[in-house]
């Protein structure tokens, strides 16, 4: 017999997107899950707040967000595609100090903090200070930035400062902060098979004192659109193997 809502799903974001960027996955979670896409300023119902630019500010925002919106009596899991997935491990780090540890947190399209990008030949530098051009055939490489946008003008004028403020998250500390980190929640890691790097997925592993699993899908970065069921499962499986 299902309990609705028995455990809380929090989900950090990609670089670019939003609060609505899983909508795709919503109809495939099981009915036990109580859905939760977050959102750093910027973007979707934060529309009206400024950016961040900065991996500590975007980890005091989302861990907030987090704290605020916890219910003690269910447990919960993280997920996080790309930046997200970066996040997430800070994130649960800060939610393990206050003795709220997650069941689990689930990282996609991301090898894992200290693993580091193949040397650029062209030597344009980092991504939130590349010139327009590099930097919008770099959004057109990495992938699942709707076409509309890149051919619209004004789309895409209103999207590059999200995308350079995210990219800022990323880059701007290059100092690898992570280090340290061992989680107590488990850590299931996911990669798309044609993503760079994917190969250092088992990177992650290090990062926790609990269980590990991971798993290469079919696809690029963004290959989680391609797999909302299989996303799905492994999600119910990563609450029902921890709980």
């Amino acid at each position: 017999m299902r309990t609705e809502h028995k455990v809380q799903l929090f989900l950090l974001h990609f670089a670019g997107g939003s609060s609505y960027s899983y909508d795709f996955l919503r109809a495939y979670m099981d009915d036990n899950f109580e859905f939760i896409p977050l959102e750093i300023p910027g973007r979707g119902k934060r529309f009206h707040e400024s950016l961040l630019a900065t991996k500590a500010a975007a980890i005091e925002d989302y861990t907030k967000q987090i704290k605020k919106l916890r219910n003690h009596r269910k447990p919960y899991l993280i997920f996080g595609h790309s930046m997200g997935a970066t996040l997430a491990l800070s994130i649960a780090y800060e939610m393990e100090k206050i003795n709220d540890i997650a069941l689990s947190i689930i990282v996609s399209g991301n090898p894992g903090p200290g693993i580091k990008e193949p040397e650029d030949p062209d030597n344009k530098g980092p991504r939130y200070l590349m010139n327009d051009a590099d930097f919008k055939a770099e959004l057109e490489i990495l992938g699942g930035i709707p076409e509309e946008i890149l051919n619209s003008d004004e789309l895409y004028d209103f999207f590059e400062p999200i995308m350079r403020a995210d990219f800022a998250i990323l880059e701007k500390e290059s100092d690898y902060s992570e280090e340290e980190i061992k989680l107590r929640s488990s850590i299931y890691a996911l990669m798309g098979s044609e993503e760079e790097r994917c190969e250092h997925i088992e990177n992650w592993k290090k990062f926790t004192k609990g269980t590990f699993e991971s798993n290469l899908l079919e696809g690029n970065h963004f290959f989680i659109h391609g797999h909302p069921e299989k996303l799905s499962t492994i999600i119910l499986n990563s609450y029902k193997d921890n709980f």
